[in-house]
């Protein structure tokens, strides 16, 4: 008699919800497992800021400078934590190999990307607002929030997070990524205005910072919290278009080549071998 028992169903994917809230957990779990290192780090770049600032200033601190520095470095330790976060993570899994165990997982490798980007943003949000505030309360600067700047501030994160999701598709195969990403993070704290405003600088280094990521960004902030610009300003200048330009083609060109470098590096087995 043929065996007639029904052939067990295959498992079910966990919901999206569930899939993004583990990331997430997963992720803060290990950021803050060693809280020492982060302070010691924020202290040793605040102290190094304020240091340049000094100099920059020829034994003084130039508060008419200052505050649209602390945009700057702000935008900057968003950038250099968020990747941190999300490359670093994925370096880590792919050494130890359960970067290859998440492909035997029924759940959607872009839940696990944006559970990760979402954990680089929880994460390196406090760091980039204590990163600003910390050296303006030292200096007696207070900037006064306006609603206009929301929209950019918005903008800024997107920006960053899309340069993020980038280096994390490099990160799927090229082991070197993380140097790759430290030296395009030190090149957007030379440029973006973290050392003095970009109207300071030359025209044409002005125009190469404007294609890192964060720069625009900052321009459009400082121009409503610092000249009193409106959004429509902001945005009929073409400021807030070219910004939204950039974020489209960083979150498009991260797309490609995840897709490309998932897809080569399980062809040729170097994922879990890094």
């Amino acid at each position: 008699m043929p065996d007639t028992a029904p052939a067990p169903a295959p498992p079910s994917a966990p919901p999206i919800p569930a899939a993004l809230a583990a990331e997430i957990r997963k992720g803060l779990a290990n950021q803050l497992a060693h809280p020492l290192g982060h302070a010691v780090t924020l202290a040793i770049g605040i102290t190094m800021y304020l240091g340049l600032q000094y100099v920059m200033g020829q034994g003084a601190l130039r508060t008419d400078l200052l505050p649209a520095t602390l945009i700057a470095i702000g935008a900057y330790w968003f950038l250099q934590y968020s990747g941190q976060v999300m490359v670093a993570d994925l370096i880590e899994e792919q050494r130890t190999g359960t970067f290859a165990a998440a492909h035997m997982s029924v759940a959607p490798l872009w839940a696990a990307m944006a559970g990760r980007l979402a954990t680089a943003a929880l994460f390196a949000l406090p760091i980039a607002v204590l990163a600003s505030l910390v050296p303006a309360l030292a200096v007696g600067i207070r900037l006064a929030w306006h609603p206009a700047a929301l929209l950019p501030c918005l903008l800024l994160a997107a920006d960053i997070l899309a340069f993020t999701f980038l280096m994390a598709a490099i990160a799927v195969r090229t082991p070197a990524v993380g140097a790759i990403h430290s030296l395009l993070t030190s090149l957007v704290l030379m440029l973006n205005g973290a050392f003095m405003p970009l109207a300071l600088y030359p025209e044409w280094m002005a125009a190469a910072a404007r294609l890192l990521p964060t720069t625009l960004a900052i321009e459009a902030i400082g121009r409503v919290l610092l000249d009193g610009a409106a959004l429509a300003d902001v945005w009929n200048d073409g400021t807030l278009p070219l910004l939204i330009a950039h974020t489209a083609a960083l979150a498009g060109a991260g797309a490609w080549l995840l897709h490309r470098n998932r897809r080569l590096a399980l062809a040729d087995g170097r994922i879990g071998r890094y």
